[in-house]
């Protein structure tokens, strides 16, 4: 069975350029459940280096690794797509680069799609 809800699909974007310093890629707003069906991934820099992307989980106060210590090669990358994260309020995604090679500067690009769904209606029920 399908509920409708009211909802929208949003893509984002952003890059990190320093070793060791996290960058928020997408955090779910109050009042919505996220569904983030794309993760994309790439090392646009000049040298290798390692990434790890975690997921904060807001209700727990927990962070969890998706994926830790994987070194990408210049040029390579990595994409979840054909399935979905469920977000809760408050949950977000990071990425951070580490030991890049050649005492480089990092430039990983990560981009992420969301389709999030409003909930204020259903505001008092379990979730």
């Amino acid at each position: 069975m399908t509920i409708a809800r009211d909802s929208r699909t949003k893509s984002y974007i952003d890059d990190a350029t320093v070793d060791g310093t996290a960058v928020t890629l997408y955090t779910c707003p109050p009042n919505c459940k996220s569904h983030m069906s794309l993760l994309y991934i790439g090392n646009s820099g000049a040298n290798a280096s390692d990434i790890q992307v975690s997921w904060y989980r807001a209700e727990d106060t927990e962070t969890h690794n998706i994926l830790a210590g994987k070194n990408l090669a210049v040029g390579e990358f990595i994409q979840w797509s054909n399935a979905f994260i469920v977000l809760e309020p408050g949950d977000y995604i990071s990425f951070t680069p580490s030991a890049t090679g050649g005492a480089g500067i990092p430039h990983i690009d990560c981009f992420c799609t969301v389709e999030e769904f409003f909930l204020p209606q259903q505001a008092g029920r379990v979730q």
